[in-house]
């Protein structure tokens, strides 16, 4: 009894047993993908993004829409409550800023994820942080190391929380 001894059609000096469950050619492990119905080719195997990284239109105008929203609120909380918050109390408003735009954003967007949408939660926090200067009678920014610092851990945060 002879059996024949495949080899994988993109690595041919490398011997497998496995093959394509859709076009039955030969692959090794490393050109496998693992799919949801079984191991495919590269050339078979699904090109569609992960569903939460799909960001359509809908999906991207309530993101600019929630990011201008949160960061207006938060802004003016900020500006009215603490006008010059310093230290380590910056750092905690700026940290609580980050985490209500983003998870405000991800809560409209249905949680998806992607770069897309860290950046317009990073722009949110820069505006929450611009609406705090204009609320607290301190429309160009001066000496404010610690409010600086804060928007930087913000953005940080609400970019964290839409990272796949």
């Amino acid at each position: 009894m002879t059996t024949d001894v495949l080899h994988c059609q993109r690595h041919p000096n490398v011997e497998t047993g496995l093959r394509c469950g859709r076009c039955e050619t030969p692959i090794c492990p490393k050109c496998a993908v693992f799919t949801d119905v079984g191991a495919r080719c590269p050339d078979c195997a699904p090109r569609r993004k992960l569903p939460q990284m799909e960001l359509g239109p809908v999906f991207l105008l309530r993101a600019i829409g929630v990011a201008a929203a949160a960061g207006a609120i938060t802004g003016a909380i900020w500006g009215l409550v603490v006008p010059d918050a310093v230290g380590f109390f910056a750092l905690a408003i700026g940290a609580g800023v980050g985490y209500a735009v983003g998870e405000s954003i991800s809560l409209a967007t249905n949680r998806k994820v992607g770069t897309t949408l860290q950046v317009i939660a990073g722009v949110g926090v820069v505006l929450a942080y611009l609406v705090h200067n204009a609320v607290g009678t301190d429309i160009l920014p001066g000496d404010e190391f610690w409010e600086l610092l804060a928007v930087a851990l913000g953005i940080v945060i609400a970019a964290g929380r839409l990272r796949f």
